[in-house]
């Protein structure tokens, strides 16, 4: 079978890093498309994953500028896959992808775990043969998305036990840490993303909390340049902001505390059993509101209110076997 897969931001690359060693040992052929944004590129060739860079990169915040951005990439797609032979489509996220199979009788598959990204889904799933949701997300929230059964498929749990489930952190993630400081991975908010639009007063109090606290090592991961060059300004001491994208996963794994602005770096902190704050100022998900009644993730009230401390042992995990994922999205075929 010939299998197209279409990365459009930076989790999904580890989203999909295990489903393509599952294809390709299973005998498929699988050909990645990706979309230039944040650090996408980066951790592809990171990752060795093989891609072609197709149409432009992301839009940006603005309404407008995401439209120009799709009526560019949409036909680009096409013009990509079509005579290619795909047996399949495949995306976390890229309706793109979905638009584009569907004008080209392309099966496809699109998996999401947040379902408030509406104008997104609107297109994307709609579009798709098959969605695939956590059970965590309730039925009528997707209903109003186009996405019932048979069309949708659900999985238990959340996807980074999935994607997460042969990952052993990398000690060399540490170079250049203090082992006595307390190391605190910070992911910034998803300023561009249309669902995002709140000002989020509480992550600046974070990063000047932590920056003047001789005690910490906090590794920043932004999302943009633009992201990295006001942290960059602030020139407080504690905070230490990558240049390039960098072994992300290992350093949530080892880190005493996560505090992160997003959805993907706190469940990744959950799937890895390191304490996570999440301070997302956007409407919160079925999956992360789970986690938070079950105390797996906590809400910060205040920058305040962080604990920083050494953590003695590292957290349980859950591992999950991504076959799983893999066969949810291959029923699309």
């Amino acid at each position: 079978m010939r299998v197209w897969i279409d990365i459009t931001n930076s989790p999904h690359v580890l989203f999909f890093r295990p489903l393509i060693r599952l294809l390709e040992t299973d005998g498929h052929e699988v050909e990645v498309t990706a979309r230039e944004y944040a650090q996408t590129l980066e951790l592809l060739d990171l990752h060795g994953v093989d891609h072609i860079v197709v149409g432009p990169g992301h839009g940006g915040a603005g309404l407008a500028g995401k439209a120009r951005a799709l009526a560019g990439r949409l036909p680009a797609l096409r013009r990509f896959a079509r005579g290619r032979g795909f047996d399949v489509a495949l995306a976390h996220g890229s309706h793109e992808l979905t638009l584009a199979a569907r004008s080209l009788r392309i099966p496809s598959a699109t998996a999401h775990d947040y379902e408030f990204a509406t104008l997104q889904h609107q297109l994307g799933v709609r579009a798709a043969s098959r969605a695939v949701f956590p059970e965590a997300i309730p039925a009528e929230r997707l209903a109003r998305l186009g996405a019932r059964p048979p069309k949708l498929l659900r999985y238990p749990g959340i996807k980074e036990e999935y994607y997460l489930a042969d990952f052993d952190p990398d000690p060399a993630a540490l170079a250049g840490i203090d082992p006595e400081r307390v190391l605190v991975v910070v992911r910034t908010p998803p300023e561009v993303s249309l669902y995002h639009r709140h000002a989020n007063e509480l992550f600046p109090a974070v990063l000047d909390r932590l920056g003047r606290d001789e005690s910490v090592h906090a590794v920043v991961l932004p999302r943009t340049a633009e992201q990295r060059r006001a942290i960059g300004s602030l020139r407080l001491p504690s905070l230490h902001v990558p240049e390039h994208a960098v072994d992300a996963q290992s350093l949530v794994a080892l880190a005493d505390l996560v505090v992160s602005a997003g959805g993907t770096m706190n469940r990744e902190a959950v799937a890895l059993g390191t304490p996570v704050y999440t301070t997302f100022a956007g409407r919160l998900g079925a999956v992360d509101e789970s986690l938070l009644r079950v105390g797996r993730l906590h809400a910060l009230a205040g920058a305040g209110a962080l604990e920083l401390r050494k953590r003695e042992r590292p957290g349980e995990r859950v591992r999950r076997d991504p076959r799983l994922l893999l066969e949810l999205l291959l029923s699309a075929a």
